[in-house]
C-alpha cells in the first residue's frame, strides 16, 4: 500500500489522545497513535515528519511518571508538547517543572490567553482568545534556546517554543473545541513547521486498499457478518468492490431491528455482485427472550445467539479463507497503549471466533476513525441513511424495551421510534443530535381516548448531544417538536398513551435506559 507521511502521536495517558489522532487527520495528515514506551528504534523506522506528546494525568518530577527517551529529541524532527508533554519537555531539554505552590501557577478550564502571533505555531490566528487549561504543575524555568511565546494572566509560560530545533509546547490543549483557534494551531504544526503536504485523503485510502485486498484475497473466499452499522457495512462495501462474488455476507435479522431498517440494509447491497445470505431469525431469538428482563441477560442470550446463527450460516458455506471484522481504530487505541488504562476490551482486537475454519483476518478500517469510516462510506456510493445510520446497541430494540420482551412489543416500538425520528428528521434536527431513540418502558398509566378509559404503556423519548459519547447533555428538541411527535405517537400507535421525555444528562445517567 502507498505510503503517507507520518505524524506520530505518542500517549502518556491523557484523556484525548484519540481526539488529537482526529485532529490530525481532518487536517489530511496520517497519523498513529503509539506509546510512550515505543522503543526509538522503532519511531526511527517510521520516519514520522513531526511528533506529538499528549497530555497524561502525572507530574514529570515524580519517580514512576512516563518517560520517553531523549533521542526522540535528536531525530531533527519538530515535536509539539501538550500539557504534561509541554512539561515533559521542557524537563527532559533542561528546564524545571514544580508542583504549583500557590493558586496562580494552577489553571483549569476556560481562560483567557494572549499568543505571539510572530510564531509559526499561532500564525494567522488573533493575539488573543480562550484556550483550555488542565494543570497543576508549573514551568519554573524554562529550558535554554526556548522563548515563550504565549501567556495568560496568572501564568506567564503558556506556550514555549525553540523555532531552530522545531520544538513547541503548549500548556492547555488545542485539540478541545473549547480552545478558540486550536484546529488552526495544530493545522500551522503540520503545514508551517511539518511541511506536511496533506496526502490522506478517504478516495486515496479506498483505492490502495481496493488493490491491497485484490493482491492478499487472491481467488479466496471471504466471509462477512454484516450487522447493519456503519462499521460492518463500509467494511462490506469495501470488499464487495475489491473481490464482488467472492464475498459473502451474512445478515442476521434477529427481529429487533428498527422499522424497515433489514430491507433498507438488504437494497443497499443490491448493487454490488456478492452473495447476501439474510437469515430471517426473529422467532429463533424471540424464543430464548421469552420471558427475561434482566438486561445483562438480554445482551448474552442475544450475543450468544448471533453466534450460533452465525455459525451455522458459515458452515453451509464450507471453508472460508478470509474473515472480515469491521475493527476501526479506536477499537485498537481502547484496546489498551503500554500503561494507558484500557477503556474497554473489544472483541474485534482482543480474541477470534473458533468456529470457522479460515486461514486469516482482514480488517480493512483498523487505521480510520468513524468519521473517516463515514467518509469511506460515501466514497464507496453506501446510501446516506446507512452511512450516517444513528448509533444502535448490538442487542437492538431487546434493550429499549424494559422488562420482558414480546413480538408485540417490539412493533409498538418500532412505529413509535420511526414516528420519533421522522419528525426529527423533518425539523431538520437530526443533524443537531447525537442519538435519539424511544424507549417502550413497563409501566402503564391510565388515560383517555374518545370517551373512554384506557390503561396503556408510557413510551419515553431520548435525545443527546455529545463529542465522545462518554458523556452527553440532554438535547433541547424545541417543545413544538415534541407536540407533535407526541400527538402522532398516541393516535398512530395502539397501546401507548403517555409520552415522557428523558431530561438526563450522562453522567449520571447512561444514553442507553438498559
Amino acid at each position: 500500500m502507498e505510503k503517507h507521511q507520518l505524524v506520530l502521536v505518542l500517549d502518556f495517558g491523557g484523556q484525548y489522545n484519540q481526539l488529537i489522532a482526529r485532529r490530525v487527520r481532518e487536517h489530511h495528515v496520517y497519523c498513529e497513535v503509539k506509546s510512550y514506551k515505543t522503543p526509538i528504534e522503532e519511531i526511527r523506522a517510521m520516519n514520522p515528519i513531526g511528533i506529538i506528546f499528549t497530555g497524561g494525568p502525572n507530574s514529570v518530577y515524580e519517580e514512576n511518571s512516563p518517560h520517553c527517551s531523549n533521542e526522540i529529541f535528536e531525530l531533527g524532527v519538530p515535536v509539539l508538547g501538550i500539557c504534561y508533554g509541554c512539561q515533559l519537555m521542557a524537563q527532559a531539554l533542561g528546564g524545571e517543572v514544580t508542583a504549583a505552590t500557590d493558586a496562580s501557577a494552577r489553571e483549569y478550564g476556560k481562560t483567557m490567553t494572549y499568543y505571539d502571533t510572530t510564531s509559526k505555531l499561532f500564525k494567522g490566528l488573533p493575539t488573543e482568545g480562550i484556550s483550555w487549561m488542565s494543570h497543576g504543575d508549573y514551568m519554573a524555568k524554562v529550558p535554554e534556546g526556548f522563548k515563550l511565546t504565549a501567556h495568560s494572566k496568572m501564568c506567564p509560560n503558556v506556550a514555549i517554543e525553540d523555532e531552530t530545533r522545531g520544538f513547541y509546547g503548549v500548556q492547555y490543549h488545542p485539540e478541545v473545541n473549547h480552545t478558540i483557534g486550536g484546529s488552526q494551531m495544530l493545522y500551522n504544526f503540520l503545514y508551517e513547521i511539518c511541511h506536511a503536504k496533506g496526502d490522506w485523503t478517504m478516495g486515496d485510502y479506498s483505492k490502495n486498499t481496493i488493490a491491497a485486498i485484490r493482491e492478499k484475497v487472491g481467488s479466496g473466499k471471504v466471509l462477512l457478518a454484516l450487522s447493519g452499522g456503519v462499521d460492518s457495512s463500509v467494511a462490506a462495501a469495501l470488499l464487495a468492490e475489491a473481490v464482488g462474488n467472492q464475498l459473502t455476507c451474512v445478515f442476521v435479522d434477529h427481529g429487533l431491528m428498527r422499522k424497515d431498517e433489514g430491507d433498507e440494509v438488504e437494497n443497499a447491497f443490491g448493487k454490488w455482485d456478492i452473495n447476501f445470505v439474510r437469515v430471517d431469525a426473529e422467532e429463533r431469538f424471540l424464543g430464548k427472550l421469552a420471558g427475561v428482563s434482566e438486561p445483562e441477560h438480554k445482551r448474552k442470550i442475544i450475543g450468544e445467539e448471533f453466534i450460533r446463527v452465525f455459525e451455522e450460516e458459515a458452515k453451509k458455506i464450507g471453508r472460508v479463507d478470509f474473515l472480515v471484522q469491521g475493527t476501526i481504530y479506536p477499537d485498537v487505541i481502547e484496546s489498551g497503549l503500554g500503561d494507558s488504562a484500557t477503556i474497554k476490551s473489544h472483541h474485534n482486537v482482543g480474541g477470534l471466533p473458533d468456529f470457522v475454519d479460515f486461514k486469516e483476518i482482514i480488517e480493512p478500517l483498523r487505521l480510520l476513525f468513524k468519521d473517516e469510516v463515514r467518509e469511506l462510506g460515501r466514497e464507496l456510493g453506501l446510501p446516506n441513511y446507512l452511512v450516517m445510520r444513528q448509533p444502535f446497541p448490538g442487542p437492538g430494540l431487546a434493550i429499549r424495551i424494559i422488562g420482558d420482551i414480546t413480538k408485540e412489543k417490539a412493533d409498538l416500538l418500532r412505529e413509535a421510534d420511526y414516528i420519533f425520528r421522522d419528525e426529527i428528521a423533518k425539523a431538520g434536527w437530526d443533524s443537531q443530535i447525537s442519538q435519539y431513540f424511544a424507549v417502550l418502558t413497563n409501566m402503564r398509566s391510565v388515560g383517555v381516548m374518545g370517551d373512554g378509559r384506557t390503561y396503556d404503556y408510557t413510551l419515553a423519548l431520548r435525545g443527546v448531544t455529545t463529542t465522545d459519547f462518554m458523556t452527553a447533555d440532554w438535547a433541547r428538541i424545541p417543545y413544538e417538536v415534541l407536540d407533535r411527535i407526541s400527538v402522532r405517537i398516541v393516535n398512530e400507535v395502539k397501546h401507548i398513551n403517555r409520552i415522557v421525555y428523558d431530561i438526563t444528562s450522562k453522567p449520571p445517567a447512561t444514553i442507553e435506559w438498559e
